[in-house]
């Protein structure tokens, strides 16, 4: 992940924790940071004619979930859903929780959210569930070969409100490098 980081002319500053930073609210407590800074590699799959399936990576912010049917409109493709463990782990090399958004084995379509350019720094995971890297969204961008799109539910501006006041119960957590 850092030779293909450099490859672009980009040296990640990889931070290692003794605790987890599996999940987006753990990374946020990790490096100190808005729970909407942190980036969920989430990995869906579309099916093949060939029954072989194809993986798409979503680079989610923190409290945001993917809307399934805005990533199949985005991509083209109908069927996609979210991958296994097994799936996730098989196409990426990396295990739920520390996958990343650039360093796999062979080139992968990359979709990002539109939410992170909020930030002036985000902080993906970096192959491990307790490491992480912080890097400008447009870097970020760059160095994935992301497409930005709206690939995320709507959230109501109150709900939002709320989550950032502490007020309310966030949904269930998606992992931050799942």
């Amino acid at each position: 992940m850092v030779d293909a980081a450099a490859r672009k002319g980009v040296t990640l500053d990889i931070n290692v924790f003794a605790e987890s930073t599996h999940t987006a609210e753990e990374a946020a407590a990790a490096v100190g940071a808005e729970l909407g800074q942190i980036v969920k590699s989430l990995v869906f799959v579309a099916p093949r004619g060939d029954a072989s399936i194809e993986p798409i990576i979503c680079l989610v912010s923190g409290p945001n979930r993917v809307d399934v049917a805005r990533l199949a409109a985005v991509s083209g493709e109908p069927d996609v859903r979210r991958a296994t463990a097994n799936e996730a782990r098989e196409l990426t090399g990396f295990v739920i929780g520390g996958i990343p958004p650039i360093g796999h084995p062979r080139a992968l379509r990359v979709i990002m959210d539109p939410d992170l350019g909020r930030f002036p720094i985000v902080w993906a995971a970096a192959g491990t569930p307790t490491a992480v890297f912080p890097v400008p969204p447009a870097t970020l961008r760059m160095l994935a070969n992301a497409h930005v799109a709206p690939i995320c539910e709507e959230r109501r501006q109150a709900d939002v409100l709320a989550e950032g006041a502490g007020l309310a119960n966030p949904p269930a957590p998606q992992n931050a490098g799942a």
